[in-house]
């Protein structure tokens, strides 16, 4: 009786931690992990309609892919616009930090201007965007080509993300003004997390203000600028209602997301749709995964 009693007094230390992380537990595994079993299994397939067994088809969808002449583009563009995307991002919200750092008046005002586009969503950002960058001819211009012939700088002028070259550099503008902020807010603690005595020990040892940045404060925010990194390159991977909400299924600003819907929603080919969710994920898991083991290493040497 004695040993029972003990098992039960026992009991309530693990079993309450387990029932709460339980729900979790399981959603996790079928929604997530469930979920990225089903869509391999669907991408080796040969499912390449509503009808077909699914088969195996020994990975053949995952180089049969690249004869399709939409996909090559799609990765381009996908790619252009992670690199305009990433790197504006990083670098005006560096930069509105480094301000914000400095001493502002109404800092709080200014904190919640820069975050408010953040609380938008892609959809509401790219309707808004859609009429500012709208292309077309001066006659007809509404936007912000108007706005640059009423202030005489028509040379600026654009026809934006229909540029055949550069558009999804203009469809990454969008993307920068709404996550900028959150940027903003990741540098901004960072900056206020380096303590003042080793700026202070720089100044007295002759260091000019922009020396201490460079050679105290900005290698402090190295990890800040490797998760805003991680962070805006998965976003960046797997934009679609921006994109859809201001230039649609439109061939110049194909990207994989796009590329997915429409092979399993307009051409029915689950099997290729299921391929390319396959290879955003790859291209999410090299970003993630590097970060994971480096932020495991760094508690262990912590």
């Amino acid at each position: 009786m004695a040993r029972r009693r003990v098992g039960v007094r026992r009991a309530p230390r693990w079993l309450p931690g387990l029932l709460l992380v339980a729900p979790s537990i399981l959603a996790i595994g079928l929604f997530v992990y469930g979920l990225i079993f089903w869509n391999l299994r669907v991408a080796v397939s040969g499912r390449h309609d509503e009808v077909t067994p699914y088969g195996f088809d020994r990975g053949r969808n995952f180089a049969d892919l690249w004869d399709d002449p939409s996909w090559p583009p799609a990765v381009r563009h996908a790619l252009l616009f992670t690199v305009v995307f990433v790197g504006g991002a990083l670098l005006l919200g560096a930069l509105l930090a480094f301000l914000m750092e400095k001493g502002v008046a109404a800092e709080a005002g200014f904190r919640a201007v820069y975050l408010f586009p953040m609380a938008i969503s892609f959809i509401a950002a790219g309707v808004v965007w859609r009429w500012l960058m709208n292309p077309a001819p001066p006659e007809r211009a509404v936007g912000l080509n108007q706005l640059f012939g009423d202030l005489g700088l028509g040379a600026l002028a654009n026809d934006w993300w229909q540029n055949p070259t550069w558009g999804m550099a203009a469809m990454a503008i969008p993307a920068v003004w709404q996550m900028s902020g959150y940027v903003m807010a990741l540098y901004l603690a960072g900056f206020r997390g380096v303590p003042d005595e080793l700026r202070e020990a720089a100044r007295v040892d002759g260091a000019s203000e922009w020396q201490v940045y460079r050679y105290v404060v900005f290698p402090q925010l190295r990890p800040v600028t490797l998760s805003a990194l991680i962070i805006l390159g998965h976003i960046s991977l797997k934009v679609f209602d921006l994109i859809m909400a201001i230039a649609g299924k439109q061939i110049i600003t194909y990207v994989p997301a796009i590329a997915t819907y429409v092979e399993v929603f307009d051409r029915h080919d689950p099997a290729n749709g299921a391929t390319i969710a396959t290879y955003l994920l790859l291209a999410v898991a090299l970003l993630v995964i590097p970060y994971l083991v480096w932020s495991v290493r760094a508690e262990r040497v912590r």
